[in-house]
């Protein structure tokens, strides 16, 4: 069933466990990701980045294709759809009007005050309509929905006031993270989050998971982040499983022979990261 990030956020955070987001890059991601959360009997967040809406049919077809096999697999586990990284308060609008039932919108690079004001025009709409959203302050590094990023940590001051002037749910400090893949291990500012959550109180989300050991991980669930976000993990084991099975049938055409070893790979690898997250039998 569909609900709202609040509803499994909350508990999270008390319980200090964290709610994977896994984002969809076609049909046999939302597949993958609703299997293995069943599986684990674990919340989960479907996210679909604003930059794919289009690839994938637009709001109404992704809110479509989720209720559908939602209902289609029998899901029983709380189920969260989330436009990640909404680059325009219209965009979220849509997303809500669609039937998101959470939204981000992303005004990082943006002055703290326009963040703040075009983020508080999208937190009155999408309260209004039942629906939690969540904010940025600072920047992830790395390929962000194809922009290019270097890191810049989120400043303790415009956190708590984008909190407090917005009304917010979550919010998605920066410190640290980056979107793809790492050079080396990354170093996540653990200091500067315990301040965050301590000023904020609400729970954190950290972008870019991907790639971050699960000590760090571990780590950043107890100093608030309730919600982690996971992408090229994901594509990077469906894209092995794709190789291995053309390898293994250089003969076929059949789609199903060549992509049903992708969707298992989605599978198992959102298995590993929800128990990871410790969420497993939290649903």
């Amino acid at each position: 069933m569909l609900v709202t990030l609040n509803e499994v956020l909350k508990k999270a955070h008390s319980e200090k466990y964290a709610v994977g987001q896994f984002n969809i890059n076609g049909l046999s991601w939302i597949h993958a990701i609703l299997i293995a959360a069943e599986k684990e009997k674990a919340p989960v967040i479907i996210g679909a980045s604003d930059r794919m809406i289009d690839f994938l049919g637009g709001f109404q077809t992704i809110t479509s294709m989720v209720k559908n096999l939602i209902t289609e697999y029998s899901i029983t586990i709380p189920v969260v759809l989330h436009l990640d990284h909404g680059t325009t308060v219209a965009r979220c609008k849509q997303a809500i009007d669609a039937g998101f039932t959470s939204v981000m919108f992303d005004g990082s690079k943006y002055p703290i005050a326009e963040n703040i004001r075009l983020t508080k025009d999208v937190t009155d709409y999408a309260h209004a309509h039942g629906v939690d959203v969540e904010a940025e302050v600072g920047t992830v590094g790395g390929n962000e929905d194809g922009l290019i990023g270097n890191i810049n940590y989120a400043d303790l001051e415009e956190c708590v006031m984008l909190t407090k002037e917005t009304g917010i749910d979550a919010l998605a400090a920066a410190l640290g993270s980056v979107h793809g893949n790492y050079q080396g291990e990354p170093v996540l500012g653990f200091r500067e989050m315990a301040a965050i959550q301590d000023a904020i109180q609400i729970p954190l989300v950290l972008h870019g998971a991907s790639g971050i050991p699960p000590h760090q991980i571990k780590r950043a669930i107890t100093l608030g982040h309730a919600k982690i976000n996971v992408n090229t993990e994901c594509n990077k084991s469906w894209l092995t499983a794709i190789r291995q099975a053309l390898t293994e049938n250089p003969d076929t055409h059949e789609p199903q022979v060549i992509l049903e070893p992708g969707r298992k790979a989605i599978t198992a690898t959102v298995q590993a990261k929800i128990q990871e997250f410790g969420s497993t039998g939290k649903a």
